[in-house]
């Protein structure tokens, strides 16, 4: 696939982050917990900070969702099927989506399985879809993906206890031959290939906590570039939990490959 790109597409927001030498318990006066040590603006989303971790990692890749001209604004429209058909798709070897206006994702998802049809093998766009929000509609983007990233909500909502019962337990509403991965925080991460069979990574926690924020993000990033390149499913599941591991480890993303 040469030089081709990594689309990802979704969200990008305004992440305004407190730093506290006490996380506040819930429902308690913030009074409590102390002060603010310090604050931070970053740019977030978690389709934006895929794309900030697959550069990290030297990926050529690209981002597509809705930007402001300034560093504050209010109801910008997601991508829709519309903006989608302006896209090259010549110029791309992998397209993930960060589930949203599903229904919308659907349809450009059809472009690319209508792209893929008539192109070889080799030159075959992958898709994949995050589904992280326990929202009805984006559960119809299961079958949709070739690879399939569900989040521990979404498992728990539906009942499962483990990354490993999710996986079973979804595996019928995916398209033939996709693989489907679960994360469980602390627990690492779960993946089922078209084999069916199951496979674990335990997580890296970092020495110290820091930050969370973007962990997912940052673990379905260091997936998809390892199967971009050609790795196995296990090396993608472990290379992941580690990466987001050390992500955990540091403020924001500056660090997270030293």
């Amino acid at each position: 696939m040469g030089d081709k790109k990594i689309l990802s597409i979704g969200l990008v927001c305004l992440d305004i982050i407190n730093v506290v030498d006490k996380y506040p318990e819930e429902d308690t006066d913030t009074s409590l917990f102390g002060r603010c040590l310090s604050q931070r603006w970053q740019r977030g989303g978690n389709a934006s900070n895929t794309c900030t971790v697959l550069s990290l990692l030297g990926a050529p890749c690209a981002f597509m969702g809705s930007l402001a001209p300034g560093p504050v604004a209010e109801n910008l429209p997601d991508v829709s099927v519309e903006d989608f058909s302006k896209v090259d798709l010549s110029h791309y070897k992998w397209i993930h989506w960060e589930g949203r206006n599903a229904d919308e994702q659907v349809k450009m998802i059809e472009r690319v399985r209508e792209h893929n049809s008539k192109q070889q093998e080799k030159n075959r766009i992958t898709i994949s879809v995050e589904i992280e929000k326990t929202r009805e509609p984006l559960y119809q983007l299961f079958p949709l993906g070739d690879l399939v990233f569900v989040s521990k909500d979404v498992a728990q909502q539906f009942g499962f206890t483990s990354a490993a019962a999710a996986l079973k337990g979804f595996c019928g509403r995916l398209r033939k031959g996709a693989t489907l991965i679960c994360a469980w925080a602390e627990k690492g991460a779960d993946a089922m290939g078209p084999d069916g069979v199951i496979i674990h990574s335990d997580a890296f926690p970092p020495e110290k906590l820091l930050d969370t924020l973007g962990a997912g993000d940052t673990f379905i990033a260091s997936v998809i570039y390892t199967l971009s390149n050609g790795g196995s499913l296990q090396d993608a599941l472990t290379f992941g939990c580690q990466i987001a591991g050390k992500k955990c480890g540091v403020h924001g993303y500056d660090g997270i490959l030293l």
